[in-house]
């Protein structure tokens, strides 16, 4: 493997950002930093030629720019030290010569316009000024939404190498809502599959590559793929110097907590991904304006093997997280599993249905836990009750290890705040020790155990200490503003007691105040509170009372919402103002204490890494054992078969009235390639998603709707599904057919799941079935299982000449309409053996349509003339019979040996009813006629 040819001058990223969503999408901007550009004038516009530090051409430096200071010397802080050094870390950053720039996700054009502006305002209405990127713990932080929990916060670097090592990725993410780094590196081959779905995956907000990779005219190809699918990302551009593999490998020593610490062997020769993780840190640390303390990030290396690969298309086509119809319903395999109680759960659900397991003995344990859940009813209910009850620990985490570069008011609010999320936090683990108790599976026992680490109890004890015993966690800013203000024991800070009796006697003033206005007034006033507008008068109205008169002039800025007015007054301004100071005396004293507290408990706080792991895969667990009891689900088993008795789509079910149709499924090696035949609407479609769907609930431990269940591990499951035309990138339907499945055939190997439906179609019919017969010879080479759903009667003869090949149909009725006196179609949805016996049935559905008869006369008799012209029918040979019969006894008794776990009597009779069927299917090949030429 080459390595990167990176620079190891250790100074702060010349950076360039932007959002490529509105506005018409423009080649790499450049603009500097704080140090050029006055932040009073956000959007000051130069030519970046006569700015110091910076030149035409991308990322370089010339002139008297001499490369900017690095990290001072005392970076990382002690931990005894973490709020001492912040300001003059800060300072040093500021006068460091930052260079920013911003490009666009379109490739397509290069030039780049001298458009400068602030580093954290650019392209990006979520930034402003030096504003905390973070997303604070608040109110909704219980909220297990999809959209609150999903919303993009992921941050990505990619790096590719070059020359010889062209196609070995690097990557580095971190989810701004928890403090963990995964890394990644891979080979890659020229379509970049990978990347793109394990960007797909991460859902990232900003993505980071090099700024070689975008050079004017010349972007490399891995770029233009990643602009051309993440349009709404925004895209950032890095000089590749700080691509550093030797300042990741420091970055992983300095920041790793000790739990971890094996991933530096994991890596230490992946210079890609390190070089990524150098430069992920560093921008991260800028746009946050705080760094990570010493060794307090979880950091994980993930190669591409330990997942199934499911494609953004597969995903979009199964609608695995977003319906296809209506993208704010929750009609998709993560809304009919999704019953978790807390966003860490909702998240680690997602990336599960997106990454199924491949592992039996994981989705076994897994399935154990379910089972378990299941049965034991108080084991159910007290362990769901404890999970509901937990906040945001990942992100809570998130915000505990980093060390604001300034003492701002907002950053001592939120301190104070986590540090009662973190107590809220540490209170629930002896009740979800309980609750887990008397449990009897493996990893149920093992997070049981994970619970007993002394630590928990260590850093609750040293809360208390300075914390009240009665402060927690509530709802409503109110309520929250008081629990902030009286967090801190009193007699620890005799100014801070003081302080807090000032803060009482305004807030009494205030109530005081309004109670003497109603009285004045003869008004039902009462007192209320925003985080907006600090403490207001209301006044609630019935309608039959409603103030004839206007309201006193001493009340101003009055707002009315049905019968609610909303006012206040010029004292009650002034009384705010001096009760926001007050709290601002209390927060800054109350941030001494608690940063003295956070110091002492830095080294244990990374048991909250185990916590948060084990109450999300819990919070999971219980999500699956809540499907099962809304519907019929059973347990899977993992064999070398892919076998479900009366399987039903899971989606289908939830929308119906009525429980879908069940059907049954059997692929082997040796019956591993089904042709699905049947008229338009017979439930062709549905029953292919259904396959797919039931194998990556059985993949991720979940129970599968059948009354039976076995499947076969699919590394990779491939769909081939949709058809329309993609106005985007200028692809017609035949054009998109062609490139999903060559993307199949290139990617597909023996362990794969593979899923057809039409293929062919936008071209025509002689064109189409050659193509469908040669993807068709291709597949069947491999053991891959596929389901190939086609209109193209002609493939189903295929049979003759491939035995692994199954004709299967579904089948339809027609009944006689009495009323309108014709023949109509009812659908039964039922799967059989054989190929569809029904012909035209194109033709049949324009008839039922409001088609002018004469139309369809006509094409009825064009049909039949083409099809009496072209179309020959192949019938088998009485040897091709006996051939097949022999090879479907022989993989039969290779599958009895390898699985079977009968006793030695059921062995006998199972063997003797397969010799009585082999004799069956003999006797019925002689009976074939030969071939005759027609």
């Amino acid at each position: 493997m080459q390595r990167s040819n990176v620079s190891t001058t250790p100074s702060a990223p010349a950076v360039s950002s932007s959002s490529s969503g509105g506005a018409a999408p423009q080649g790499p901007h450049h603009f500097l930093g704080p140090r050029a550009i006055s932040p009073s004038r956000p959007s000051a516009r130069a030519s970046t030629s006569s700015l110091p530090g910076s030149s035409g051409a991308v990322g370089d430096r010339s002139g008297s720019s001499s490369g900017c200071p690095g990290l001072p010397e005392s970076y990382p802080p002690a931990p005894g030290s973490h709020f001492g050094n912040k300001r003059s870390y800060a300072a040093n950053v500021v006068t460091s010569n930052f260079t920013f720039g911003t490009s666009s996700s379109s490739a397509q054009e290069t030039h780049c316009p001298q458009v400068l502006k602030t580093p954290l305002s650019a392209g990006n209405p979520q930034r402003s000024g030096y504003r905390s990127w973070t997303p604070q713990m608040g109110h909704s932080a219980t909220s297990s939404s999809a959209v609150s929990a999903h919303s993009p916060s992921v941050i990505v670097a990619v790096v590719e190498g070059r020359g010889l090592a062209r196609g070995e990725i690097g990557m580095a993410s971190i989810d701004l809502k928890c403090p963990q780094i995964i890394l990644s590196q891979f080979a890659d081959n020229t379509t970049y599959t990978k990347v793109i779905t394990k960007l797909k995956i991460l859902s990232p907000l900003e993505i980071i590559m090099s700024n070689t990779a975008c050079v004017v005219g010349n972007s490399t190809k891995l770029f233009t793929l990643i602009t051309e699918n993440f349009k709404n990302v925004n895209f950032t551009t890095i000089q590749r110097k700080y691509f550093n593999e030797t300042k990741g490998l420091e970055y992983i020593e300095q920041l790793c907590i000790a739990e971890f610490s094996t991933v530096l062997l994991e890596v230490q020769s992946k210079y890609y991904c390190l070089a990524a993780l150098a430069a992920l840190l560093k921008y991260v640390e800028f746009i946050q304006n705080s760094v990570y303390a010493p060794k307090s990030l979880k950091i994980c290396f993930q190669g591409s093997e330990q997942t199934a690969m499911i494609d953004s298309a597969s995903a979009q086509n199964l609608e695995l997280l977003i319906n296809n119809q209506d993208s704010r319903n929750n009609h998709t395999l993560f809304g009919v599993l999704n019953y978790t109680k807390t966003p860490g759960g909702s998240r680690r659900l997602r990336s599960n249905i997106l990454e199924p397991l491949v592992d039996i003995e994981t989705i076994n344990m897994r399935l154990d836990c379910v089972q378990e859940l299941l049965q034991e009813e108080e084991l159910f209910f007290g362990l769901q009750s404890v999970i509901s009850k937990f906040l945001d620990t990942e992100q809570l985490l998130s915000v505990l290890v980093q060390i604001p570069k300034q003492d701002t008011v907002n950053a001592a609010e939120s301190k104070i705040t986590n540090l009662i999320y973190l107590k809220h936090t540490l209170e629930l683990v002896d009740p979800l020790k309980i609750a887990l108790k008397n449990c009897t599976t493996p990893l149920l026992r093992a997070y049981y155990g994970s619970l007993e680490d002394t630590r928990f109890g260590i850093i609750l004890e040293k809360i208390k200490t300075v914390i009240n015993d009665d402060a927690r966690y509530m709802k409503g800013c109110l309520n929250m503003r008081t629990q902030k203000c009286y967090a801190v024991r009193s007699n620890i800070n005799e100014f801070l007691d003081i302080a807090r009796r000032t803060y009482t006697e305004i807030v009494d003033d205030i109530a005081g105040m309004i109670s003497q206005l109603a009285e004045k007034y003869n008004l039902p006033l009462r007192t209320s509170f925003s985080s907006a507008r600090g403490f207001f008068i209301q006044m609630t109205t019935d309608y039959a009372v409603l103030p004839s008169d206007p309201l006193p002039s001493e009340f101003i800025k009055i707002s009315k919402v049905k019968n609610s007015y909303s006012f206040t007054s010029t004292d009650l301004i002034k009384m705010n103002e001096r009760c926001q100071e007050s709290l601002r005396e209390i927060y800054h004293m109350t941030y001494m204490v608690v940063c003295k507290l956070l110091s002492e408990i830095y080294e244990h706080v990374h048991c909250l890494y185990k916590l948060s792991d084990t109450v999300s895969m819990l919070d999971m667990l219980l999500s699956f054992a809540h499907a099962c009891t809304l519907s019929d689900y059973v347990r899977p088993e993992f064999t070398d078969t892919l076998a479900i008795k009366q399987g039903w789509h899971p989606i289908l079910e939830k929308i119906s009235v009525e429980k879908p149709v069940a059907n049954n499924t059997y692929i082997t090696e040796g019956s591993n390639f089904l042709i699905i035949t049947g008229p338009n609407m017979s439930g062709k479609s549905t029953y292919l998603k259904q396959i797919a769907l039931c194998q990556i609930m059985a993949q991720i431990g979940s129970y599968v709707p059948a009354e039976y269940s076995s499947f076969r591990i699919a590394e990779q499951i491939f769909t081939r599904i949709s058809t329309d035309d993609d106005i985007e990138t200028n692809s017609s339907t035949f054009m998109k057919e062609m490139k999903e499945i060559a993307y199949i055939l290139h990617n597909a190997n023996d362990k794969s799941l593979i899923l057809i439906d039409e293929l062919g179609r936008g071209t025509n019919t002689e064109e189409g079935i050659g193509i469908c017969y040669a993807v068709c010879e291709y597949l069947l080479n491999l053991k891959a299982f596929t389901l190939f759903a086609t209109h193209f009667l002609e493939l189903c003869h295929i049979d003759a000449l491939y035995p692994n090949v199954e004709n299967m149909h579904f089948e339809v009725e027609h009944v006689k309409n009495t009323s309108r006196n014709k023949e109509a179609i009812l659908y039964t949805y039922k799967l059989s053996k054989g190929l569809t016996e029904e012909k035209n049935y194109g033709l049949k559905a324009a008839e039922v349509s409001s088609l002018p008869p004469s139309i369809v006369l006509d094409a009825k008799e064009i049909s039949t003339q083409i099809t009496g012209q072209i179309l020959q029918k192949q019938r088998s040979t009485p040897e091709m019979e006996k051939q097949r019969a022999v090879y479907h006894l022989a993989t039969r008794l290779v599958q009895t040996a390898r699985n079977s776990q009968l006793d030695p009597d059921s062995l006998r009779m199972y063997l003797s009813n397969l010799k009585k069927k082999y004799e069956e299917d003999l006797s019925r090949a002689e009976q074939v006629p030969g071939k005759t030429e027609e």
